[in-house]
């Protein structure tokens, strides 16, 4: 099924995201080789990538989501993050790999660090689809990154803008002329 017509700049092509994500997988594999994982996916943005990731990671996986919110309707982040839904189960004990779709001014991944390190899981790391440390405003890294990419605003494979564009298969550079 092709991608809908579009016309904004394409910066990572679904077949690229298709062999980053199955890396990433296998990379996870190895480090808890016989081990189960509880994947915690970041709603919206996170739920593509984890729907691809967990299908090529090959151990034993539970699965939660935790919704937070920094951006609203803007393409700026307000700096305040919220909780908007909590996870369903205990992570006391468990191998957490919270998975999220892009790695930004780390204000997000602060604030969901420190509030799952408080449920005490075994381990605690991080897959980020795409980061973008240029923005970094908060010390924090990811332990499983797809890409790495430049400060654009970019959309597709998950990530939105206002809640439009998450249905592009490839990750997109926002078009200004979309966002009135």
């Amino acid at each position: 099924m092709a991608t809908p017509r579009t016309k904004h700049k394409v910066l990572i092509r679904s077949a690229a995201i298709k062999k980053r994500v199955a890396e990433v997988a296998h990379q996870i594999t190895r480090d808890f080789k016989g081990e189960r994982v509880h994947l915690i996916g970041v709603l919206k943005g996170g739920c593509v990538f984890l729907s691809d990731l967990i299908r090529e990671i090959d151990l034993e996986t539970s699965l939660d989501f935790i919704a937070v919110s920094s951006y609203g309707k803007n393409k700026d982040s307000s700096g305040q993050v919220r909780l908007l839904k909590d996870l369903d189960s205990n992570i006391s004990g468990l191998n957490v790999i919270l998975v999220e779709d892009i790695l930004d001014t780390g204000l997000t991944l602060s604030y969901l660090l420190r509030i799952l390190k408080e449920r005490k899981p075994k381990t605690l790391r991080v897959a980020a689809l795409l980061d973008k440390p240029s923005r970094r405003v908060v010390n924090v890294t990811g332990d499983y990154i797809g890409f790495s990419i430049p400060d654009e605003f970019v959309i597709g494979y998950g990530l939105d803008y206002a809640e439009r564009f998450r249905n592009l298969r490839d990750v997109c550079v926002l078009d200004p002329s979309t966002t009135s």
